[in-house]
C-alpha cells in the first residue's frame, strides 16, 4: 500500500469505521452449511425449470416498477397486514434496519436493544452515528422486565428493537414484558419477526392496537435466502416517512419476480416449514438427552446449545465436515455456546453424531 493511500485511509475514512470489524460470511465450501438459518430445502426440479422460465422473461433493461409494486400487494394480502397499515421493501431486513437508523437520525437519538441480539441492530446504530444501549437478558436468555423499563426511562430511546423469536437465542419473550416495554418506549417499537414461519406466535394480531409499533419481516428464513426480500408494516403516515430514505430502486426486478413466484407456491414452503419444525423437535430431544449439555427452548430454525467446551465442539464438528456458527465469544451470557441450524434429517443426523462423538 502506497503513502498516498496510506494517508488518504488515515485522513478520510471515518475513525469508528476503521476500528470495526466486517461482517464475516464462514467458507462453507464442501460443508454441510448449518450457520446461517437458511432453508435447507430447494424448489422442486419443475418449480425451478418454471421459475427459469418466468425470470427469463423479465424485463432487464427497464428499472423495477409494477412487478415491486404486486410485491408489494402480495406481501400484505400473505401477512395479514391491518387496514390502515402500509408496507415498504428492503433489500433484506438489513437493509430496513439502516433505513430505520438514518430516518430517526436526529440530535441526541439513540437505538435501544435487548443483548445478545442480532447484531446489526447495534452496527446500523453506529454507522449512522447514533448511540446504541444494550441490554442483558436475563441468564435464561428472557427480558429483563426492570433493566429493560429503567433503561427506556433513562435513554428515551428513538427506537427499541424487540425480535419475536430473538436471535441466537431462539427463544419467545414473555407477551406481558413485551406489552409492558412497547407502552413504556417513547419512540418507536420495531417487532422483528424474522423467523415466523417457524414460530407458534405472531405479533400481527396485536400490532394495529399500537401506532408506534413497526412489524419486519424477512423473505429468508421463508426460503428465499438468496432473493433478499425485507419488508416492514405500520401505520401508513409513519411508513410513508421511513419510505423517503429508501433508494427508489432498491429491490430487483428479479428478486422481486422470484418472490412473486414463492407467495405463489406458498404451500411448498409452508410444507418445508413444517419439516423444519419437526426436524428441530428431534434435534431438541438427542440433545436434552447428552450429559453436560444445555439446550433452549427454540421458535426458530435453530437451537442455542451450552457445551462443555464449544471451542473443541465447533472445531470437532468442523473436522466432521458440519460447519455451525460458534457464538460464545459474542456476549458473556453466550459463554460456551453454539447456535445449531436446523438442516434436513440427514443433515441433522450427521450434525448430532459429529456433536456426541466430540463430547
Amino acid at each position: 500500500m502506497s503513502n498516498r493511500l496510506d494517508t488518504l485511509i488515515a485522513t478520510r475514512i471515518r475513525q469508528d469505521v476503521k476500528s470495526m470489524h466486517a461482517y464475516t460470511v464462514q467458507d462453507a465450501r464442501g460443508m454441510i452449511k448449518l450457520d446461517a438459518m437458511e432453508n435447507p430445502h430447494r424448489l422442486p426440479p419443475e418449480l425451478r425449470r418454471a421459475l427459469g422460465e418466468r425470470l427469463a422473461e423479465v424485463a432487464l433493461n427497464r428499472y423495477p416498477g409494477e412487478r415491486v409494486q404486486a410485491l408489494r400487494e402480495a406481501l400484505a394480502r400473505h401477512a395479514r397486514m391491518p387496514a390502515g397499515f402500509s408496507l415498504m421493501l428492503g433489500n433484506g431486513s438489513d437493509e430496513l434496519i439502516s433505513l430505520l437508523a438514518m430516518a430517526c437520525d436526529l440530535p441526541g437519538a439513540s437505538i435501544l436493544a435487548p443483548l445478545p441480539g442480532f447484531v446489526m441492530y447495534g452496527m446500523s446504530a453506529q454507522l449512522q452515528g447514533l448511540k446504541f444501549i444494550g441490554v442483558d437478558l436475563t441468564p435464561e436468555f428472557e427480558l429483563d422486565e426492570r433493566a429493560m423499563l429503567e433503561a427506556i426511562e433513562q435513554h428515551q430511546p428513538s427506537i427499541v428493537y424487540l425480535a419475536y423469536p430473538n436471535n441466537p437465542t431462539a427463544n419467545l419473550w414473555d407477551d406481558a414484558v413485551i406489552e409492558k416495554v412497547v407502552a413504556a418506549a417513547p419512540g418507536f417499537v420495531v417487532i422483528d419477526e424474522a423467523y415466523q414461519p417457524f414460530s407458534s406466535r405472531s405479533y400481527i394480531d396485536r400490532v394495529a392496537r399500537h401506532e408506534h409499533v413497526l412489524l419486519m419481516r424477512t423473505m429468508s428464513k421463508f426460503g428465499l435466502a438468496g432473493v433478499r426480500i425485507g419488508y416492514m408494516m405500520g401505520p401508513q403516515a409513519l411508513v410513508a416517512e421511513i419510505d423517503k430514505v429508501r433508494p427508489p430502486y432498491n429491490i430487483s426486478v428479479l428478486n422481486a419476480e422470484a418472490a412473486l413466484f414463492a407467495l405463489e407456491h406458498e404451500a411448498v414452503f409452508a410444507a418445508q416449514a413444517r419439516d423444519l419444525r419437526h426436524e428441530r423437535e428431534g434435534i431438541q430431544r438427542t440433545l436434552a438427552a447428552l450429559p453436560g449439555v444445555k439446550a433452549w427452548q427454540s421458535d426458530a430454525n435453530m437451537v442455542l446449545v451450552r457445551l462443555p467446551d464449544a471451542d473443541r465442539a465447533f472445531e470437532a464438528l468442523k473436522a466432521g465436515g458440519v460447519l455451525v456458527k460458534n457464538v460464545s465469544k459474542m456476549h458473556p451470557l453466550l459463554a460456551n455456546c453454539l447456535r445449531l441450524t436446523v438442516g434436513t434429517a440427514d443433515e441433522n443426523a450427521q450434525m448430532l453424531a459429529a456433536l456426541q462423538a466430540s463430547l
